[in-house]
């Protein structure tokens, strides 16, 4: 019977799976940053690109600390995530909607780094990989800044672009619904309007 694995394989495997990720990633960012209609989306976009090949600077530098070959393996994960984010670069959103739309795919594929990062850095410290775990801490620092400069674009403009573009449409339903509904005449009424026809 094969030895049983142990944290240290688990922590590899992640990542593998954390290295693959970020290269998926360069490959998705671009797409995203050329569908973005805000000139600040755009731009934060470009910026997250370059911190994410210093990403995958770093995560090298982890293997050869650990004295493990350079390697990734498929992130299913971060596939279904770009998955999701091509579809919605597929619709015909207006403008405003589409850049609201790649905030959510943008923030959903920091979260999901943020976790695998998160438990890296937690395994890597209690392994006393004391050099991976800091390399792993600047790294999750930088997709938790490009996840709040995510929301910061969204609550200081976007979303609200977004509402107001869809505003047209709601404002009718609105008008239809302030109209007073014709009344329906009761069955006393109705029998009263018969006998005085009599």
């Amino acid at each position: 019977m094969s030895e049983a694995k142990t944290l240290h394989d688990a922590f590899l495997d992640e990542l593998r799976d954390a290295y693959d990720a970020e290269k998926q990633l360069t490959k998705a960012i671009p797409k995203m940053a050329k569908a973005a209609t805000s000139p600040d989306l755009r731009a934060a976009f470009e910026a997250h690109l370059e911190e994410t090949r210093g990403h995958i600077t770093r995560l090298e530098e982890v293997f050869a600390g650990l004295d493990e070959k350079i390697r990734g393996k498929h992130c299913d994960g971060i596939a279904g995530i770009i998955e999701e984010g091509k579809s919605v670069m597929e619709e015909d959103f207006d403008d405003a909607t589409m850049d609201a739309c790649l905030i959510a795919g943008g923030q959903r594929a920091e979260h999901y780094e943020m976790a695998a990062y998160g438990s890296l850095i937690a395994w890597a410290r209690a392994m006393d990989h004391t050099e991976a775990a800091d390399l792993l801490q600047e790294t999750l620092e930088e997709e938790k800044a490009a996840d709040e400069k995510l929301s910061s674009l969204a609550e200081n403009g976007i979303n609200q672009a977004a509402a107001d573009a869809a505003a047209p449409e709601e404002d009718q339903d609105d008008d239809e619904r302030d109209k007073p509904a014709a009344k329906t005449p009761s069955k006393a009424t109705v029998a009263t309007k018969r006998a005085r026809r009599r």
